[in-house]
């Protein structure tokens, strides 16, 4: 799952940047309102982590304009804690939640899983499933007919991405950005290592390869 993350105050930024990325998310951490609206208008993220008083533009301007965009992407507000006019209003725009400063990471990861239950698809849903493959994706636990496949953080995000879209083809650079949170360097195989080792894990023991190459664009999960 791939964040962005919009604090002016650089140590709460990067405090919160750690202990989200411990906890298995992609982040992007960005510390000025008018760069974050550019980011969050031209680039793909799963939920946005937007505090409302920011340099240029600021969070509820940020919303608003993502909201009238037809931009649904999740946004968590962070508010100063007696700013009831602003959590009000935040929510009026748009606003899916809000936590007020100072918080612990912990609540802001339990708050984020809540996100994807609602947003991803179905209410409640929580288990991405292609074929024998399911994905917990708030337990973070992978199974292929009924084995459970050990996966590292970033191998989670990688099958995360995915399976969110069976028979979609990813690039090399769009897998790279989204899971890596940086652009694809031509001059590495970062991509391929990651997706091998990956079809490694899921495959063994399986007759049916789940991740296919489209030879010159990249890879895709293939519908079952």
């Amino acid at each position: 799952m791939r964040l962005l993350v919009v604090e002016d105050q650089e140590k709460i930024a990067e405090f919160t940047r750690k202990g989200l990325e411990e906890s298995g998310f992609t982040v992007e951490v960005c510390f000025d309102g008018d760069s974050a609206f550019e980011l969050a208008t031209t680039q793909e993220f799963d939920a946005l982590v937007l505090d409302i008083m920011l340099p240029g533009r600021d969070g509820l301007s940020i919303l608003r304009g993502l909201r009238e965009r037809s931009i649904a992407t999740p946004v968590i507000l962070l508010t100063a804690r007696n700013e009831l006019n602003e959590r009000i209003e935040g929510l009026n725009l748009g606003a899916d939640d809000y936590l007020t400063k100072p918080f612990y990471v912990e609540e802001l990861v339990a708050r984020l899983q809540a996100l994807i239950r609602r947003s991803d698809g179905q209410s409640g849903k929580t288990i991405l499933q292609v074929g024998d493959l399911s994905l917990d994706i708030v337990k973070r636990e992978a199974n292929r007919a009924g084995t459970s496949i050990e996966l590292s953080a970033r191998e989670f995000s990688l099958l995360e991405y995915l399976i969110r879209s069976p028979g979609r083809v990813f690039s090399r650079s769009q897998i790279s950005q989204h899971v890596w949170n940086t652009h694809f360097d031509t001059g590495t195989n970062m991509v391929d290592v990651a997706v091998a080792r990956l079809r490694k894990k899921l495959d063994e023991g399986f007759n049916e390869p789940l991740i296919e190459t489209v030879r010159g664009v990249g890879y895709r999960m293939r519908e079952v």
